[in-house]
């Protein structure tokens, strides 16, 4: 625990300080975690599968460690990366996106076999397991827009089932408040560091993952359980 605290970003490091006083005051961890998963209905319009292959989606819904242990462990996902999208490649760095003014969110870029997991399912995961759609420029303890909720479509029919379904939740009260998720123009997504990939499932018992993120995995477990896959896909790096 003491060489990864070490090679952690200090924003980061101070957060964990944060949560772990904050935890004690709780009765038990997953209390504090707080963020429960909702139950929603799946896309009424979802994209068309008309060629073999694979596609890509990048969403952005807090700190980049649990939206990518949630999707690595979905059916039909082939790779997820933690990145950066929304802001310049120049900029492109956590000490740097965690300024918060770059204009980047922590993200990830989803690869997906299309004819096993839609782009339409991959976004009733997000809405429902992997973030809270409702809270703006925040999620749990992490504040900024670095952590915003967002969706960056790679296509005008990726833009169209994003639109139509939040449009379709709303409408809906799916959730307890409006949906602040923003749909921006996709110009690019950018790897995080190597220290960043995987780091759910190669730091289990790390205490940001306990509090935050393992609840997440879970609850998809419990809700898409025909989607979930026990073993994960991990990213291959230099590390």
């Amino acid at each position: 625990m003491k060489k990864l605290n070490t090679a952690l970003p200090t924003l980061r490091r101070k957060g964990l300080r944060l949560l772990l006083g904050a935890a004690l005051l709780q009765t038990a961890a997953c209390s504090f975690a707080g963020e429960d998963a909702v139950t929603i209905a799946p896309p009424q319009k979802d994209e068309i599968v008309s060629t073999p292959g694979t596609e890509t989606a990048v969403l952005a819904g807090g700190c980049f460690w649990g939206v990518q242990g949630v999707f690595q462990h979905v059916q039909g996902v082939k790779k997820v990366v933690s990145g950066y999208a929304g802001g310049k490649a120049d900029t492109a760095h956590y000490e740097r996106v965690s300024e918060g003014d770059t204009g980047h969110a922590e993200s990830v870029e989803i690869t997906f076999d299309p004819s096993q997991v839609s782009y339409g399912t991959l976004l009733q995961i997000f809405f429902s397991v992997a973030h809270n759609p409702t809270e703006l420029n925040r999620q749990g303890p992490d504040h900024g827009t670095q952590y915003r909720s967002a969706i960056f479509p790679e296509s005008a029919e990726q833009q169209a089932v994003a639109q139509a379904y939040i449009a379709q939740l709303d409408a809906a009260k799916s959730f307890n408040a409006p949906i602040v998720t923003k749909i921006e123009t996709y110009n690019g997504f950018y790897p995080a560091e190597d220290y960043h990939q995987n780091f759910l499932t190669t730091h289990p018992t790390y205490p940001y993952i306990v509090i935050n993120d393992l609840p997440k995995v879970g609850q998809l477990k419990q809700l898409f359980a025909t989607r979930y896959s026990e073993q994960p896909v991990l990213l291959k790096t230099a590390e």
